[in-house]
């Protein structure tokens, strides 16, 4: 079965307090460890802080979205805390965030890039 990829949004990982659980992706089992430990401690430690759930997502065009949701009657969610730490972690891991983007271009979506698309 061929997948769509033209509206697809993939999760990369997240974690839930109300179930105490993370969840990676093994579809990128590719990402280096100490990426994906990173990205699990970035999880764990959001919903400690704030509740609710945290997923970090690829949109269709690879780029990075991270989601925070809580269930309607979480009296105990931090929204306000929740919008403030998302801002926090994409200024702290800006490179890491773009990175990930990069690897999903490259390997997902098979771009070819030039030397334009990097860094230096």
């Amino acid at each position: 079965m061929a997948i769509s990829m033209e509206n697809e949004r993939i999760v990369l990982c997240g974690a839930n307090a109300y179930e105490q659980k993370y969840y990676f992706n093994e579809r990128f089992a590719g990402i280096p460890e100490s990426v994906k430990e990173e990205l699990r401690i970035i999880c764990i430690l959001f919903t400690q802080e704030v509740g609710g759930v945290f997923t970090i997502v690829f949109e269709n065009d690879g780029s990075v979205s991270l989601e925070t949701d809580a269930e309607e009657e979480d009296v105990l969610y931090d929204e306000i805390s929740s919008g403030l730490l998302v801002g926090e972690i994409r200024r702290n891991r800006q490179e890491m965030l773009e990175s990930l983007s990069l690897y999903y271009r490259v390997f997902i979506l098979h771009e070819q890039l030039d030397c334009s698309d990097m860094e230096v």
